[in-house]
């Protein structure tokens, strides 16, 4: 049961309470045997207040809040209630399910790229949810044309533009921040007492990020909205929760008021987690550097006036999506570049890998001009270039075990023996500490954090002099992020490769990075040393960009929101 001393620190304390899981349990049937997801589970939610769920994958937090909609596969079997206005949601039946989903719950997927169909309009999608959960027994169903002016409502509500417009768009006519709106105004449109969001900011921009904290912070104090924040960015945590839970392998640890939390957490597992969040200025790479690193060391990559365009099609104008870039990466050196989706940062890095075309201006790679490259003239120096993919999930071969995979390329360019092979894979496997037995095993089998470790191996397999690391962490939870990050220090250390860090996470590319760039719109508007760029930012994007970090401590990060609305302001 709730500590007592919570509840009263707790806001909307003497408010009724909208959610009561009480010694939830829930076990998944698998060919393996039975697996655990939930052990014991009892926690509460309030009205008008933001509770935060937070664990590592695999801790059960994703498991619980499914288990709220009833939304759990048949292979699974629960026990325990979980109670919405009285309701039971374990033990009510189908139809009853029905009307709670929607009337009194709604939930805010993690990927709305997937939630949301991609061949109806956005606001027929919405307009669907509100006539499908409209009326009730003895109630009125929603014409088509009432649920079209709700679902507009809806979107206005979550700050879309030109909603009366924009209703008869598509998903993909959408940013990834404007379709995280959507899903979250299909969530609001019945005005729900408790709204469950699953990581609803994960791979969003920071800027991003902040316009939706700041939406959701808004849905509960103008609407009086419960939220349950299901989250691994103790960051988001500080900047919205009032209450957080943390959860390790299926049980409740620790449970705070969040400034309680931050401030004495008292599990160690709470306290490992908050070391691992990654500080803006805390183990910077460029600290205490004067002047460029290695700055009269062979220069790899050198861009001068870089464009990039993408043609037209149908009659419409090209788009520039690099717009006259320069800079330079020494030997040995790590250069982050930052910036929003959309900026151009991954198409500079696949320009360098001669994975896309350049246009304009000059490109040279290991002394290798690009403009109007030749593949046959290329290829010879692939072996010297090292990529590691945002998503190791997708760019491995499901048929092939990891040890094939990560063997690939040392197969490709220099047709070693099986022996050979093996013994390099063993090797590196070492090396990103994996064990040597995981190369029998195929990706699904893997980890998140063992498969990025898997893909770094790939990277490295030939000892390149260049690495192009395109938001390698993005998707990671704090702590596996922490050593993945470390483990990328100290493997650079040792073979002593120059990289291309790509990432949206500033304080992961100071942690990394000797030289940063900021991209905005494909122009290179600051760049420098680092800790200098990062500390005394001169562009107003970077500024911007810097304030939009949250941080995880509540009181910093209330200063730091107060500054960043001060600054869109002006």
């Amino acid at each position: 049961m709730s500590d007592p001393r919570i509840i009263e620190a707790s806001p909307g304390h003497g408010a009724g309470k909208v959610l009561e899981i009480d010694h939830l349990k829930v076990t998944f049937a698998t060919d393996g045997g039975d697996v655990h997801a939930v052990k014991d589970v009892s926690l509460d939610v309030r009205d008008g207040e933001v509770l935060a769920i937070v664990g590592e994958s695999g801790s059960g937090k994703t498991v619980t809040a499914k288990t709220i909609l009833g939304l759990l596969p048949e292979t699974a079997t629960s026990g325990g209630a979980v109670l919405i206005n009285g309701n039971n949601v374990i033990s009510v039946s189908a139809a009853k399910l029905r009307q709670i989903r929607g009337r009194d719950v709604a939930m805010v997927f993690q990927e709305p790229s997937t939630a949301l169909n991609p061949v109806f309009t956005v606001g027929w999608q919405i307009a669907e949810g509100i006539r499908a959960h409209s009326g009730g027994p003895g109630g009125k169903r929603a014409t088509a044309k009432e649920a079209k002016a709700r679902a507009i409502e809806a979107l206005r509500k979550v700050g879309i533009p030109d909603p009366e417009h924009r209703v008869n768009f598509y998903p993909h006519q959408f940013s990834g921040g404007q379709k995280q709106r959507v899903v979250i105004a299909a969530a609001l449109a019945l005005n729900p007492g408790l709204i469950v969001a699953d990581e609803p900011t994960t791979a969003l921009d920071v800027t991003v990020q902040a316009e939706i904290l700041e939406l959701l912070r808004d849905l509960r104090d103008k609407y009086g909205t419960s939220i349950v924040l299901i989250t691994h960015n103790m960051g988001v945590v500080a900047d919205l929760a009032d209450r957080v839970v943390v959860m390790y392998q299926g049980d409740v640890v620790e449970e705070a008021p969040a400034r309680v939390l931050f401030a004495e957490p008292k599990e160690d597992y709470t306290r490992k987690l908050l070391a691992a969040v990654p500080h803006l200025g805390r183990n910077s790479a460029s600290e205490g550097l004067k002047e460029r690193a290695h700055q009269h060391s062979p220069v790899l990559v050198e861009a001068s006036n870089l464009t990039i365009e993408y043609p037209g099609r149908l009659g419409t104008p090209a788009f520039k999506a690099v717009d006259g870039v320069s800079f330079t990466i020494s030997e040995g050196e790590v250069f982050g570049l930052v910036g929003e989706s959309g900026s151009g940062k991954t198409t500079i890095g696949r320009a360098i890998a001669g994975l896309n075309r350049t246009t304009g201006g000059s490109l040279k790679v290991l002394g290798y001009e690009m403009l109007n490259f030749k593949e046959r003239t290329f290829k010879p120096l692939r072996k010297d270039i090292g990529f590691v993919f945002q998503d190791p999930a997708a760019s491995f071969n499901p048929q092939l075990t990891i040890g094939d995979c990560v063997a690939e390329p040392l197969i490709i360019h220099t047709n070693p023996s099986p022996a050979q092979a093996r013994q390099r894979v063993g090797e590196l496997f070492e090396s990103v500490h994996l064990p040597a037995s995981y190369a029998d095993r195929y990706p699904h089998e893997l980890s998140g954090g063992q498969r990025q470790r898997a893909s770094l191996a790939r990277a490295l397999i030939l000892n390149p002099r260049l690495l192009i690391a395109d938001e390698p962490t993005s998707a990671l939870d704090v702590s596996v992020q922490a050593k993945v990050l470390e483990l990328f220090k100290e493997i650079q250390a040792e073979f002593g490769f120059a990289a291309l860090f790509i990432s949206h996470d500033l304080a992961v590319v100071d942690i990394l990075s000797q030289w940063v760039g900021v991209l905005y719109k494909g122009k290179l508007v600051e760049q420098g040393i680092g800790s200098q760029v990062m500390g005394s930012p001169q562009h107003d994007y970077t500024k911007r960009l810097i304030a939009s970090l949250p941080v995880p401590d509540p009181d910093e990060q209330a200063r730091r929101r107060a500054a960043h609305r001060a600054l869109l302001a002006t």
